[in-house]
């Protein structure tokens, strides 16, 4: 009866058990990272009897998790790269709105900007029509301002982003390093802490969402994660910590560093998966070209704007001044260089003043210096190297549209700075000019044929095709007028004064002859075409005439002008495709992201469901399960109570 009762005993236990398992995996239905588990059931060792061995029941002799690692990896991973994509899609898809939006972009302002020029130009003594052009500049001005303020918007809140991740990462990595003891603790008794293993693999799979990882596992059931190229994050019980610090190179942001024990690394270009990964690829493929790009076609246009200005007269007779303001002003030139901390002066500054705005990238520059002046340049968007330079060189040295100058402090061998000569000039274009006169749509100079005149030649307005920057009326007044006279016996065209380019001029009758001349610095270009008679005289004059829209037309062409790209004898783009070129490259970035997140997305959900097949809890199953050993669990009962039955039935029988 004993063995009856033992083994009916072990059978209720078992099922005990395995009801409790069961419950286990029902309570946990919807537990993130949850392996369902499984009792693993045995018979007891049977005893041996005249009659063979007898059995003695059964019993639990382990409780496993269903858990495959190759498939919790491709989840682990499938979670770091989606998240990578959807940070980068997300903000990629905010710079895609900026850009292309007819409220923020550039493109919208560009072409009120030129045609109230247009308008302009056809009467260009009208002052409404002015004030118009110069309202619109405004406008213009105000779009660049709102898409560098946007921009820059998105920068902090990218390094607010990046602070917030590197936080929870290490408190994940904390979480791995407690539960890396745990474990190890727990182990040491034989048996495997189900439940601590999952809450450690869901810990490094939401640790993974943050940055991409490497997984070791270790012989002693612990394992060790790493960062970057290999920088250990957890080793064992302890982990390190990732947090951000300003810039090395560049203060206005900031950069991701490990901490452990007493030493800081930076590991910001190591960095990659995980939504940090997706913010430091959009940050440095993405965000930087498009701060750049704007930036560049900004210094572009008040450049280009402000020297044609220089060309021309407005109402009053005077030399055109700023429409816009100096691309070289203190406050532009200060964000365009920095230095790194550890430079040997903290106080030394360089400054980087625009001498070509044709001749400018979009790329950043790195400075280092292998002595007091000498110095080499690495563009960062091709790394390429030039250089030597000497920073004591008169003129200063010049490369891509720039010049690099001191501007105080002293430097030492070693000493670095980044140079980022369009960046933040969108944010501070502003129009200067206060007053529509102002706007010198007049060119500088006339051109007449005299009335005695017999022939049938004719001379073209002039074009002042080099000079001073701006003008200056009054000396200019002083050299005009030249008349110039046709010598039908050798064909040439004289000048009172100045020089004739070609000299001697010979003019082709019936033709268009090019006529340069040149006096006291300024160059005029003209075209002669028909057939002028011996003696006949034209007169190039000083242009009094206030209805004169010569210099505005020029200022007009700068719309399809090529004006921007023109470094190592590019052709070069204007205006208008400069911004259309980043607003095309925002638009393939963006939906190339959308793809990727869809796909991502896909593979993760597949990766999900492959590890779920296999590990999550099914409630229709564990349904069976709970009939299925209630039953076992009566039948076992119901085992005590025969024997209990037997038992009393012998004992009634020795009374």
């Amino acid at each position: 009866m004993a063995d009856l009762f033992g083994i009916g005993l072990s059978g209720l236990k078992s099922a005990q058990t395995q009801l409790s398992v069961t419950g286990q995996n029902i309570s946990n239905v919807n537990t993130p990272g949850y392996s369902r588990q499984t009792a693993i059931q045995a018979a007891q060792v049977p005893t041996l009897t005249g009659a063979g061995y007898l059995g003695n029941g059964s019993k639990v002799v382990d409780v496993e998790r269903i858990y495959n690692q190759f498939l919790t990896n491709q989840v682990r991973t499938s979670t770091s790269a989606n998240a990578e994509v959807n940070a980068f899609q997300s903000q990629m898809e905010q710079l895609n709105t900026l850009v292309s939006s007819t409220a923020t972009g550039i493109t919208p302002g560009l072409q009120n900007y030129f045609d109230a020029l247009q308008t302009a130009i056809e009467d260009p003594s009208n002052l409404p029509a002015r004030q118009l052009f110069l309202s619109e500049a405004e406008g213009l001005a105000s779009r660049f301002n709102t898409v560098q303020s946007s921009l820059t918007a998105q920068n902090q809140f990218i390094g607010q982003q990046m602070s917030t991740l590197t936080d929870q990462a290490s408190r994940l990595a904390t979480s791995v390093a407690q539960y890396n003891d745990s474990i190890a603790k727990a182990a040491a008794n034989g048996a495997q802490p189900n439940d601590l293993l999952d809450a450690r693999d869901e810990a490094v799979r939401q640790l993974a969402e943050l940055v991409g990882i490497t997984v070791v596992p270790q012989d002693d059931n612990q394992i060790n994660v790493f960062v970057g190229s290999g920088q250990p994050l957890v080793v064992g019980n302890q982990a390190s910590t990732l947090a951000v610090a300003t810039g090395a190179s560049d203060p206005s942001r900031v950069d991701i560093v490990l901490k452990s024990g007493g030493s800081t690394q930076d590991i910001t270009s190591l960095i990659s998966g995980g939504e940090l990964g997706g913010l430091l690829r959009y940050r440095d493929d993405v965000l930087d070209q498009a701060l750049n790009a704007v930036g560049r076609l900004s210094l572009a246009i008040a450049d280009q704007f402000n020297q044609q200005q220089g060309q021309g007269l407005d109402l009053n007779g005077n030399a055109g001044s700023l429409l816009f303001n100096d691309i070289n002003s203190e406050a532009l030139v200060e964000g365009r260089s920095r230095a790194r901390a550890n430079n040997t002066d903290p106080n030394a500054k360089l400054d980087v003043l625009i001498s070509d705005t044709s001749q400018l990238s979009t790329s950043d520059y790195e400075v280092v210096f292998s002595s007091a002046t000498q110095f080499t340049v690495r563009r960062t968007s091709d790394d390429k190297v030039s250089g030597p330079y000497d920073l004591s060189s008169v003129p200063p040295p010049e490369l891509d549209g720039f010049t690099i100058e001191l501007d105080s402090g002293s430097i030492t061998s070693g000493d670095r700075f980044l140079l980022s000569p369009t960046r933040y000039a969108a944010a501070g274009i502003e129009v200067v000019m206060q007053e529509p006169q102002e706007l010198a749509f007049a060119a500088p100079a006339s051109a007449d044929a005299s009335l005695d005149n017999r022939g049938t030649g004719s001379l073209s307005q002039p074009t002042l095709s080099s000079g001073p920057a701006p003008i200056d009326p009054a000396a200019l007044q002083t050299l005009l007028p030249i008349d110039l006279t046709y010598d039908a016996a050798t064909g040439e065209l004289t000048s009172s004064s100045g020089t004739l380019n070609p000299s001697p001029l010979v003019i082709s009758a019936g033709q268009t002859n090019a006529v340069e001349v040149s006096v006291g610095g300024y160059t005029f270009s003209m075209s002669m075409t028909g057939t002028p008679k011996d003696g006949d005289t034209f007169t190039l004059n000083f242009n009094e005439g206030v209805a004169d829209n010569r210099n505005a037309l020029v200022m007009s062409e700068l719309q399809t002008a090529k004006v921007l790209g023109q470094a190592n004898g590019a052709d070069g783009f204007s205006f208008v495709d400069g911004y259309g070129d980043l607003v095309q490259r925002v638009a393939t970035y963006t939906a190339q992201a959308r793809t990727d997140a869809e796909s991502s997305a896909a593979v993760l959900q597949q990766a999900t469901n492959n590890r779920d097949s296999v590990s999550a809890v099914s409630l229709d199953e564990e349904a069976a399960n709970l009939i299925k050993f209630e039953q076992y669990y009566n039948a076992s009962a119901q085992v005590i109570q025969v024997a209990r039955t037997l038992f009393d039935t012998l004992i009634s029988s020795i009374r």
